[in-house]
């Protein structure tokens, strides 16, 4: 199996639209009432907290692939 990048923006919105799923399946089943408008927030919190944390990865893999690269000083 190959080996990939980690990559936590997808992780967040995995965890968030799998949460939303489990809200609508327990309203399906009856287990408890959900207003349709109680997904609207949570699906696009979700979205937005992915978007920053994949920014921030993103960010940080940059800086240290740069850091890596760069030559030493005093070498």
């Amino acid at each position: 199996m190959l080996r990939h990048e980690f990559q936590p923006g997808r992780l967040v919105t995995g965890l968030f639209l799998t949460v939303a799923a489990v809200v609508y399946a327990g309203d399906a089943g009856g287990a408890w009432h959900t207003p349709w408008f109680v997904m609207i927030p949570v699906v696009t919190g979700g979205l937005c907290l992915a978007a920053a944390v994949g920014s921030l990865a993103g960010r940080i893999r940059r800086r240290g692939r740069a850091d890596s690269t760069s030559p030493t000083p005093g070498k």
